[in-house]
């Protein structure tokens, strides 16, 4: 796509950036997952073949999906200590804004005791981007837990709400000079259904009951730390990262129209009705789309990523056009990207992402930003470290980071589309 020929045209203002998880970077955290991954590493790398071997990637991701200790999260991409590096790469790539997410294992490791060190930490990193003139945002839950907040129950007790609250007031008075856009919960339906509903992650619970009061607490927690924060200052820019597949019927069908509805309810609606009122703008994680034939999902999977996930990136347009029409706020695209350890894909997925930006804009969307999932390949969740989902690689034994083609040809179009915005 010659950019001078695209017809792209987006705002002065526009937020251009990526995003990473605490967790899934920093190294040597110490949070729920922690004994969860020394526990689960050696069954999780014995039943790789059988839950991964379908996959087209699978020659590319054997050896590392077979291996232990590619399902602990240990030095993860050492961003804690090469976070200047990780930020050098933003500057190569043009972008003004980064997302990033509050360990609160660190800050608070045992209740009521504040860690001055990472709080410090916390403050130079704000500082360093700053200085960049990288705009900051910040998640305060992006699926981790203290350990003992988990041991409290987490978030199925409404009582233990209190706890994120304080921990987010203490975490806006230490470093809200310099930060304007809050993310309060990642994904919470992901993690609700993950942890507590199909059990794949810890605390490996397998109730749906107990997923939807996660769910429900979730939202009473943003809620609460909205109103905190907008009542000490109304510059804070809150909002949720919500994950939002587009789902669309594959045929006329009532039952697949109907079923394509309720699914997009629950995907979406469900939750956003709860916060959306203590909302400044919709942060929107998108990956993929459903296609919809009868009451069951059935992709087209003509392009898929390493982890076998179709792809529609175009299809972001009318997730963007469903949220903007639904709710009426502005949107920042929080998380976007695939799992292409060759990068075979991801310049065409950047590629249609763009246009279909394009076209909701012009649509009347008004979208604020793009930040990228990820800045550097992360450790994965439960998939350890194969899946490579970073505009940089990176060498996991040595900490090398190198800029794939696609992301240095993303830097360039950036940095057209900020010169011509």
């Amino acid at each position: 796509m010659p950019i001078e020929k695209s017809g792209l045209h987006f705002p002065k203002k526009f937020l251009w950036g990526a995003s990473v998880s605490a967790h899934q970077v920093e190294g040597k955290t110490n949070n729920q997952w922690t004994a969860w991954e020394l526990e689960n590493a050696k069954s999780r790398a014995a039943q790789a073949s059988y839950h991964l071997a379908d996959l087209a990637s699978w020659p590319l991701i054997e050896k590392e999906a077979k291996d232990p200790a590619s399902y602990v999260s240990g030095d993860a991409t050492r961003h804690y200590a090469l976070y200047e590096q990780d930020f050098d790469l933003l500057d190569q790539l043009h972008m003004n804004a980064f997302r990033f997410s509050i360990e609160w294992s660190r800050v608070e490791p045992t209740e009521g005791a504040w860690n001055v060190e990472a709080i410090e930490h916390y403050k130079k990193y704000v500082a360093a981007l700053k200085k960049r003139g990288i705009e900051p945002m910040i998640t305060l839950f992006h699926f981790t837990l203290p350990q003992w907040f988990a041991a409290k129950g987490g978030f199925e007790k409404h009582g233990n709400i209190k706890y994120f609250v304080r921990f987010a007031e203490r975490v806006l008075h230490e470093l809200g000079p310099h930060v304007r856009y809050v993310i309060t919960i990642n994904e919470p339906e992901i993690y609700a259904y993950e942890s507590y509903m199909a059990g794949n992650w810890p605390p490996n619970v397998t109730s749906k009951k107990r997923g939807w009061r996660v769910l429900r607490h979730l939202a009473s927690a943003h809620n609460q730390v909205a109103k905190l924060l907008h009542s000490a200052n109304r510059r804070y820019k809150v909002s949720v990262a919500k994950n939002s597949n587009y789902f669309y019927a594959g045929d006329d069908a009532w039952l697949s129209r109907k079923s394509a509805e309720i699914m997009q309810y629950y995907q979406d609606d469900y939750f956003l009705r709860k916060v959306v009122k203590h909302c400044d703008f919709i942060g929107v994680n998108f990956y993929f789309s459903n296609r919809v034939y009868g009451y069951r999902v059935h992709n087209p999977d003509e392009k898929v990523s390493d982890m076998g996930w179709d792809l529609s990136p175009a299809d972001i347009q009318h997730a963007l056009e469903r949220l903007s029409e639904k709710y009426h706020l502005p949107l920042i695209v929080t998380e976007n990207g695939l799992a292409d350890k060759e990068d075979t894909y991801r310049k065409w997925w950047l590629t249609q992402t763009l246009i279909g930006m394009q076209k909701a804009m012009d649509n009347g969307v008004k979208l604020q930003g793009y930040l990228h999932w990820s800045l550097i390949d992360n450790f994965e969740w439960d998939k350890g470290i194969w899946p490579r989902f970073g505009l940089a690689g990176v060498d996991y034994a040595t900490g090398k980071r190198t800029l794939r083609p696609s992301a240095i040809w993303f830097g360039k179009i950036i940095k057209y589309l900020r010169q011509e915005g």
